[in-house]
């Protein structure tokens, strides 16, 4: 049975990193951060920095500085990645309510037809809960934002390119599961991806999305769902182990080969130029351990930044 955690004072608490062999420079400002920030989150990032693997001491030398930095990072490179899933999910809503109103019609009682979307047996509950999440987004959301309001008091219904702002990352995922087959295939040509990889994508984005929405610790995190092996891992000359690639798979770098297929070249070159930003900013405040291994905490190769010209 485990132990009970007891209240901790930020004393007390700082106590603990001591014992731990962590160096506390400044007191007085590692006070101010742990009661900001939480003792909880900053120690989630202690790892990296232990002597070895489920050891309980940090690295001699190790400076509470540089635990905070990998704290800090992985809060700006998660602003990073949800600014830029927030644009792939805005273009996915716009891309698909253009392509479905313009085949089955602007009004909801056209193009929620259970006869828009697949008629296999095996997803037929599936389709019936996407399209009651969808009418309950309508009864829920109507009245609370302007433009839905807007259409519904002067129109009586609501298109579905004014739906989809209402509807989350994943209940557009959903939808696009189960899209017809020439559906699904037309929007994933706008983004020159093959449709099986698409339905892999789309889940997995979502799942990042919300961790980024709720400050999840990022930088370590590995998805259950491994993206499919595409041209960027041969490119970029990711080492296999057991013929399995050992980045790019279900970790963070997952998320930016993703985005390489679905933003636009000019937007791309802006999300590694500010991650490039934000690793260099960190390689220059951690010494115990080099950045190297960071990257692979995270799971970038470390010619990373290659995938920008590929």
């Amino acid at each position: 049975m485990s132990r009970v955690k007891q209240f901790k004072t930020i004393d007390e608490q700082i106590e603990i990193l001591k014992d731990k062999g962590l160096i506390i420079n400044n007191v007085e400002k590692t006070k101010e951060i742990l009661l900001r920030e939480n003792y909880f989150f900053i120690s989630g990032y202690r790892h990296i920095f232990l002597k070895y693997p489920k050891a309980s001491e940090f690295i001699d030398g190790t400076t509470f500085e540089e635990l905070y930095s990998v704290f800090t990072f992985d809060r700006n490179i998660r602003n990073v990645m949800f600014k830029y899933l927030l644009i792939v999910e805005n273009n996915l809503k716009s891309i698909i309510s253009y392509h479905l109103s313009k085949k089955y019609g602007y009004k909801e009682k056209e193009y929620l037809r259970m006869s828009n979307f697949t008629t296999e047996i095996s997803k037929h509950r599936q389709v019936a809960d996407v399209i009651g999440k969808m009418k309950r987004q309508i009864r829920v959301n109507a009245k609370q934002h302007t433009a839905t309001l807007h259409y519904l008091t002067n129109y009586g219904y609501i298109p579905m390119w004014i739906l989809v702002k209402v509807l989350s990352f994943g209940i557009i995922s959903e939808m696009f599961n189960i899209l017809k087959y020439d559906d699904k295939k037309e929007i994933s040509n706008f983004y020159g991806i093959d449709v099986d990889d698409l339905s892999v994508f789309l889940p997995i984005m979502s799942n990042y999305r919300n961790l980024c929405a709720h400050e999840d610790m990022l930088y370590n995190y590995k998805t259950q769902r491994s993206i499919p092996n595409n041209k960027y891992h041969d490119l970029l000359n990711i080492t296999r182990i057991d013929n399995e690639y050992i980045y790019g798979k279900n970790d963070l770098y997952s998320l930016v080969i993703m985005f390489k297929y679905m933003l636009t070249k000019d937007d791309f070159r802006l999300l590694i130029y500010e991650l490039g930003y934000e690793i260099d900013l960190l390689d220059g405040k951690v010494d115990i351990v080099g950045v190297d291994k960071i990257l692979d905490t995270i799971g970038f190769p470390t010619n990373w930044r290659d995938i920008l010209d590929l």
